[in-house]
């Protein structure tokens, strides 16, 4: 029953060449601060442990915080999350992590968490993709969006996230793709949009596919455009740090701009051990335009402080 709740911890501690990682994003009530926090395990053949690691969204500045494998605790039964002496869970977070460059402690607190809509046959993001056995790397949404209040402290300076805005989403397998794209952003101008898309090269069977998986939610709509719904992506390049692209339903097209800015080093997994380096932003910009088949605008906005990892091997599939 985990494929219906993927906040939970999917793996076990005797799994080998395994990693999973939940990704908190939080931004501040005035936009001016952007954190990424992703706890996590690598159980791998040579350098098994668990960590916190953290982005800094305006700088680029990364932290990485290992600890021994025994440090880790989850539940898989709710959100819940133990890597030292920090915690994580669907009710917020706390932070006690020390190194010799830089102390980090604080507390936030989230208010309900908007979930990802789930049925039988269609569990999450993935909907049936979730059911499919052996592929490299499954993800799943946890939270579209939910009210974030607190502070934290790095090396003595308050950040303060009252009356922010929160996103949780979660990955686990062996490794990471080789190549994709992803973007997420629920800091709109003028709505309380929240939107992710991914597109990735996707080993099967000695073969692969281009799947992507995206979704587009405001007021209580939610817009799904991916593969498995039979959604296809019409157009998409990048240039000049710029991505365009559009995606398409049976019923609606949605247009996308997103501007590259100051990304930072994050690892990522490579047969559950963190070799790999990959750049991530949490301060892209993007701009969305939802139409029907007609041409009517549905939807219209603009947001800051988006997520956005792009590998740019990915792009040549779409020339």
């Amino acid at each position: 029953m985990k494929v219906f709740r993927p906040w939970v911890f999917q793996g076990s501690m005797s799994r080998k060449n395994y990693f999973e990682g939940w990704y908190f994003k939080h931004v501040s009530a005035d936009r001016q601060n952007v954190y990424a926090i992703i706890p996590g395990i690598s159980l791998s053949e040579k350098d098994s442990h668990s960590f916190v690691q953290i982005l800094n969204g305006l700088s680029g500045e990364v932290f990485y915080y290992r600890y021994p494998v025994k440090s880790f605790k989850a539940s898989n039964r709710v959100l819940s999350v133990e890597v030292g002496q920090s915690s994580f869970s669907s009710s917020g977070i706390r932070l006690n992590l020390y190194d010799d460059r830089v102390e980090i402690q604080g507390e936030l607190a989230f208010g309900s968490l908007n979930e990802y809509p789930s049925t039988l046959t269609r569990p999450g993001i993935m909907g049936w993709y979730s059911f499919v056995p052996l592929m490299e790397c499954k993800h799943g949404i946890v939270s579209t969006g939910h009210p974030v209040n607190g502070m934290i402290n790095i090396n003595d300076k308050i950040i303060d996230f009252d009356s922010g805005k929160g996103y949780i989403e979660k990955d686990w397998g062996k490794s990471f793709p080789e190549s994709w794209i992803w973007l997420h952003c629920n800091t709109f101008k003028s709505s309380d949009a929240s939107f992710t898309f991914s597109v990735a090269k996707i080993p099967w069977v000695g073969s692969f596919f281009i799947g992507f998986i995206s979704y587009l939610r405001f007021g209580n709509q939610f817009y799904n455009f991916s593969t498995w719904s039979k959604a296809g992506i019409e157009t998409l390049e990048y240039r000049d740090n710029v991505l365009h692209f559009t995606i398409v339903n049976r019923k609606h097209r949605l247009v996308v701009k997103a501007v590259n800015n100051m990304p930072g080093n994050l690892k990522a997994p490579v047969r559950g051990s963190m070799t790999r380096i990959i750049k991530e932003t949490v301060d892209a910009e993007i701009e969305l335009r939802l139409e029907d088949t007609a041409g009517n605008i549905l939807f219209e906005d603009e947001g800051i402080r988006g997520g956005m990892e792009l590998i740019e091997r990915m792009l040549d599939y779409f020339k």
